[in-house]
């Protein structure tokens, strides 16, 4: 394997795991039960913006530092599409001037489906849990 394709996949895996931490500890500041409303009003469980939170404050550790990369990007590509499909599909993929698109949804979910998709281990954690990609 090309180092070079290592350390973009490093950077990329980091940077996304940077993003979703930043997004779970925003979830957090904003009060849960603020977000589980949130969610209840698109028609959505309340408890699922707990799962949401947590998932993306711990999976994006879990990414920073190449724990569970593969099964963690997996679950952030149905976090993303959920999002697509039930808040921001209707504004259109750049919005519709008064609400956000799901440009950023769709980049997020694209970059974990790449992250799942080739799951190098030689820079991260996972190294340690089994045989390394080459």
């Amino acid at each position: 394997m090309q180092t070079s394709k290592l350390w973009v996949f490093t950077v990329v895996r980091i940077l996304v795991g940077i993003i979703f931490l930043y997004h779970g500890v925003a979830k957090f500041q904003m009060g849960l039960d603020n977000v589980a409303h949130f969610f209840n009003s698109m028609g959505l469980p309340s408890v699922l913006a707990y799962v949401v939170a947590v998932c993306e404050l711990v999976g994006g550790i879990a990414l920073i530092v190449g724990l569970g990369t593969r099964y963690v990007a997996i679950v952030f590509v149905l976090i993303m599409l959920g999002a697509i499909v039930k808040v921001k599909l209707q504004n259109g993929l750049m919005g519709d001037g008064k609400n956000p698109g799901f440009e950023l949804e769709l980049a997020l979910a694209l970059t974990s489906l790449y992250l799942a998709a080739e799951n190098y281990k030689q820079f991260a954690v996972d190294r340690f849990f089994g045989k390394a990609v080459s």
